[in-house]
């Protein structure tokens, strides 16, 4: 029976990885989770009956841990998804963006190396390595140009992905991997900020209450996002090309929309009349209303230092090479998040 090593289990990325293989592979998963006082497993809680599925503690920015893991399980495929990627913390933590978005990716190919160099490593890559963008859409031979720490961690990552694999003859790949979302999404991001903060407006209203607006930053930034249970089977694709030296792939949606037209939508999704909607105001002074109800203001600290101000993938590559192919689009993306929020 073949294995995986999955870290990240509890993030969005990393229980959608393991929900897939759990239903299309006969793959045994072993879990990588880094201990923590308070435990967060809402993401795995249905998976801690499945006997292929197992937990273990696992903390990435641990060398002696990480290559004493490797060494006892000797696994058949590595993914990792276990990383600082909460952009706009990164200028406040960057020392610690490196470190777990880098130099873990140094520790594990080093065990890899040493102690099952067949094993197929996948480590996530990310859209903001490209940055200060100069075409678009951007491919897979876009330069890497990045524009906050968490970019240029995972920009140094895939130098070290590379390195490891043209040296050691490794099948070790980096994807691209562009604004993907989900109802498993953290709080503290972009996208479930908004939809948590349209369904408590829905919530108040309902209650009589006089909403309090969603406080955002810059509403202008465009973003190409995509569903991130789409995105694990193009993940599974490239960890098993039949190819002698494995390619990296651009997974994206091919379409961009601002920040503004994300609002917009998942008021509107939420049964907010678009037609009663409007805003007033520009910049850091924008603010949007239904009827006399202020819904979104602006607060300049939500603002980056230097903020990647567009983001559009070319996924033709892996659509022609690979047959992989996004299933959700853009608005029911944003339907899917807004529904789950009211729900919950």
């Amino acid at each position: 029976m073949k294995k995986a090593i999955i870290t990240g289990v509890t993030g969005q990325d990393g229980s959608h990885m393991v929900d897939y293989l759990l239903a299309n592979t006969d793959i045994d998963i072993i879990a990588g989770v880094r201990r923590l006082s308070v435990k967060n497993h809402e993401n795995i809680k249905h998976l801690k009956d499945n006997s292929r599925f197992r937990l273990i503690d696992l903390d990435i920015t641990d060398q002696s841990n990480v290559d004493r893991i490797i060494a006892e399980e000797k696994p058949d495929y590595f993914i990792n998804f276990a990383a600082n990627s909460f952009v706009g913390v990164s200028w406040d933590m960057p020392e610690n963006h490196m470190n777990t978005n880098c130099m873990a990716v140094l520790y594990q190919l080093e065990a890899i190396r040493k102690h099952c160099p067949d094993c197929h490593y996948y480590n996530a890559g990310s859209s903001e390595e490209f940055g200060d963008v100069v075409t678009a859409p951007q491919d897979e031979t876009h330069p890497l140009r990045p524009r906050s720490p968490y970019g240029a961690s995972k920009a140094a990552a895939r130098h070290l992905v590379k390195v490891w694999r043209d040296s050691y003859n490794l099948y070790a790949i980096q994807g691209w991997l562009f604004n993907h979302e989900g109802t498993r999404r953290g709080e503290e991001f972009l996208t479930r900020k908004v939809t948590k903060g349209v369904a408590r407006i829905v919530k108040e209203i309902r209650g009589g209450e006089t909403p309090v607006p969603l406080e955002l930053g810059n509403l202008e930034a465009k973003r190409d996002w995509s569903d991130a249970e789409d995105f694990v089977h193009g993940i599974w694709l490239m960890l098993n090309q039949d190819l002698e030296s494995p390619k990296e792939y651009v997974l994206a949606s091919g379409e961009t929309y601002t920040i503004r037209e994300f609002v917009e939508s998942a008021f509107g999704f939420a049964g907010f009349n678009p037609d009663e909607c409007y805003w007033e105001g520009e910049g850091s002074h924008s603010k949007y209303y239904h009827c006399d109800k202020l819904l979104v203001k602006i607060n300049p600290k939500y603002y980056r230092p230097a903020e990647v101000n567009l983001l559009l993938g070319d996924p033709s590559r892996a659509e022609q090479e690979m047959g992989w192919k996004r299933k959700t689009d853009f608005y029911g993306l944003v339907k899917k998040m807004v529904d789950n929020d009211i729900k919950l």
